[in-house]
């Protein structure tokens, strides 16, 4: 048992390590740091070098899950209120109606190419419709991407507000998948379904975040308390959210939002704590996921899966976003960076295991896919960030008073 332990202990810090260490080449060629973590994953699992064999989805997900939740109180919390000003109408339009047209699109080559049914396809179109936060703006960190406030803050608030989306979709759409046929009608209540949860989300996660800002300004700690008690309430509002029949996702999100916008004690400690969080359990999640594929399985439905999440990158991504921003002025080149920056990352990933935990035929066949278009956008828009918005003419001088970096 203690062998076990240790073991264990070993492999998982290792990784770790491994996953910090090899961040480096990240940095010095441009390259997708969270692409990087997920082949690390890849080489240390049972396909891999180190030919661990790791099978357990419930734990991957309840561990995703919660790392999702810190990553997504952490976009909330570093989210200001002037963000929100500038690009509060677009990015919530891009992180809705944008998501549910991703989705719809996508599923129409799923369902021809991977020969899935329509309601398997709106599945994996809704398990990548959302972006990935943490992808994004590491890629325009190391690109050293200059850009005008409004473009910078609809990207911002919309990679951190549209994965309660994607999760509810999926969560939709594997019941309707599972429905008998006395059960059907149930889906007639997604509506309501939605306004639940979401309308849930918001009241809880602005009313706990209110409490706990009281809590938190009314009590004397030592410095290095503060950002533990402040993740705890974080996770609580999660849960509890979650519990209430509530999106506990949005909660959290909306939740670090409102905190991350008022006077918090300790809130240079909190930040700094947040950051290092945030990264380990960025690192924690893509490790995870790359450990539980099989890249063996991969050929079989290896160039349908890249032909969709094509199609996901060149067609169904730009017509969602240009839709969406037609009421709003954005210019042509403005709208076109907006809707290449859509890259897939964990939470697609971490999406695909619900099939599977939810015993459907094709689950496997779902997480297969997800995980190939998640790396085809890696590898394909990930590499390309830089000189697109170069091409484009959106890189600006740093001495720009309007611009500023993400």
């Amino acid at each position: 048992m203690i062998e076990t332990i240790a073991l264990t202990t070993l492999i998982g810090a290792g990784l770790v390590v491994i996953s910090v260490i090899t961040s480096l080449i990240s940095f010095r060629v441009g390259a997708p740091l969270l692409l990087i973590f997920l082949c690390v994953g890849l080489a240390a699992g049972v396909d891999g070098i180190g030919g661990i064999e790791f099978e357990d989805t419930r734990l991957a997900y309840f561990v995703g899950s919660i790392a999702l939740a810190i990553i997504l109180f952490d976009s909330g919390f570093n989210t200001k209120v002037r963000s929100l000003k500038v690009a509060a109408a677009p990015a919530i339009m891009l992180a809705t109606v944008g998501v549910i047209l991703t989705a719809s699109i996508t599923a129409i080559p799923a369902h021809f190419l991977l020969g899935l049914g329509w309601i398997e396809s709106l599945l994996l179109g809704a398990i990548v419709g959302s972006t990935d936060a943490a992808a994004v703006f590491f890629l325009l960190r190391v690109g050293n991407i200059e850009l005008r406030e409004r473009i910078r803050a609809t990207l911002e608030v919309e990679s951190g507000s549209n994965d309660p989306i994607a999760v509810f979709l999926t969560i939709t759409f594997v019941e309707l998948a599972m429905a008998t046929s006395g059960e059907v009608s149930q889906g007639l209540n997604v509506l309501v379904l939605f306004v639940e949860q979401m309308g849930l989300g918001i009241i809880c996660g602005l009313s706990f975040a209110f409490l706990s800002i009281q809590v938190i300004n009314r009590i004397n700690l030592e410095a290095p308390l503060y950002p533990i008690i402040i993740l705890s309430l974080a996770l609580c509002i999660f849960g509890g959210t979650t519990i209430l029949g509530g999106s506990g996702f949005l909660a959290v999100y909306v939740a670090g939002l409102l905190m991350g916008n008022q006077k918090l004690r300790g809130s240079i400690t909190i930040r700094r704590f947040q950051d290092g969080l945030t990264w380990l359990a960025q690192i924690t999640m893509f490790l995870m996921l790359g450990l539980l594929a099989t890249p063996s399985e991969f050929p079989a439905i290896a160039w349908q899966a890249i032909l969709v999440g094509l199609v996901l990158m060149f067609f169904a991504r730009p017509i969602a976003i240009w839709l969406c921003l037609l009421p709003f002025n954005f210019r042509p080149n403005e709208t076109a960076f907006i809707a290449w920056v859509g890259l897939r990352g964990a939470v697609s990933v971490l999406l695909g295991i619900l099939p599977i935990l939810h015993g459907m035929e094709s689950g496997q066949t779902l997480f297969n896919a997800a995980f190939i278009i998640v790396l085809t956008s890696l590898l394909f828009q990930g590499w390309t960030l830089r000189p697109f918005a170069r091409w484009l003419g959106l890189i600006l001088p740093p001495h720009e008073g309007v611009v500023e970096k993400i």
